[in-house]
């Protein structure tokens, strides 16, 4: 029979080895290493959480607490970094260069731009794209630089010392771990999907203030529910794996929502702090409105993406 704690340890390894093989690349500023480091982090703590009942409570609240940290820490890298390329992607297929070139050429024959402080004409695509891109990127590089300081610190240090150890050695509680690996497993994937299903019953009845919030928590919730499927593949086999797919398919549709609704925030907020007026207030309104139809558009998917829920 296989029990619960060796099955749970065969997870944990796979996920502390894909954390800590990341650690490398995010030194050397790799392409997308920010970004498989924080998946890597939060994957792991969504683990410990849906399994923690296999755990002995205070070492996994500890750790829980730890790998919040190095998340949030990530965090910020990779939500500029995300934002970044968003904003250029949008730029490149919503703000044609010849179009607005034009545009500006004759708002300056007229007498009504001025050069900025980033040294583009207000009302180009380059000077929109200094203060959207560039400026994203500029907080990536201050956040990566916080990253680094922080991956030579005490405190990452120990939590990386930990974590091997935890690779061979988790502390497991001694009855609950030695239960059938299928029965835990199943039980747990279980109470994870009904968690979800709660979240997604209740979001026909908010208001659409809280639609927006409500609609992240259920995408925190497929999450968690693809991560604990995953988790449990090796023991319950394509069950768990459809399941995971599934939950997956939900997360990446609200994903793209969230994305969408964020970024059509920082554009706006980011035309209020430039004042923006012209032809530059009309890239930015132009952007806006590209995320706007985007947030739509991954909203249509997701009441079939959620349909899962509840079969």
């Amino acid at each position: 029979m296989v029990t619960a704690g060796n099955a749970i340890v065969g997870a944990l390894r796979d996920d502390v080895d894909r954390l800590l093989a990341a650690e490398p690349d995010v030194r050397a500023d790799a392409w997308d290493s920010v970004h498989q480091m924080r998946v890597a982090t939060r994957r792991l703590r969504s683990v410990l959480r849906s399994y923690r009942t296999l755990f002995e409570p205070s070492p996994i609240a500890e750790m829980q607490q730890e790998l919040k940290w190095l998340a949030d820490l990530l965090g910020v890298a990779r939500d500029a970094e995300v934002r970044a390329e968003r904003f250029a992607a949008l730029l490149a297929a919503h703000a044609p260069q010849d179009e607005f070139a034009r545009l500006a050429t004759e708002s300056a024959a007229a007498g009504t731009s001025k050069t900025a402080g980033n040294g583009y004409v207000p009302g180009t695509t380059e000077y929109v794209r200094t203060e959207l891109v560039g400026a994203e990127r500029d907080r990536y590089a201050r956040a990566h630089a916080n990253i680094l300081d922080a991956l030579d610190k005490h405190r990452y240090h120990t939590l990386r010392h930990r974590l091997s150890a935890w690779r061979t050695e988790p502390p497991l509680d001694a009855a609950k771990s030695n239960q059938p690996a299928a029965e835990v497993f199943e039980r747990i994937l279980r109470k994870d999907r009904k968690r979800l299903r709660r979240l997604v019953y209740a979001e026909p009845a908010v208001s659409p203030e809280e639609r927006v919030e409500l609609l992240h928590d259920i995408r925190k919730g497929a999450k968690r529910l693809r991560y604990s499927c995953e988790g449990a593949i090796d023991v319950l086999g394509s069950p768990a794996k459809d399941l995971g797919n599934e939950a997956k398919r939900l997360q990446t549709v609200l994903g793209d929502h969230r994305d969408a609704v964020e970024s059509r925030e920082a554009i706006l907020a980011r035309a209020d702090e430039t004042h923006a007026t012209g032809v530059n207030a009309t890239i930015y309104a132009l952007l806006a409105d590209a995320e706007e139809i985007a947030a739509g558009e991954a909203l249509a998917k997701y009441p079939a993406a959620a349909a899962f829920v509840s079969a």
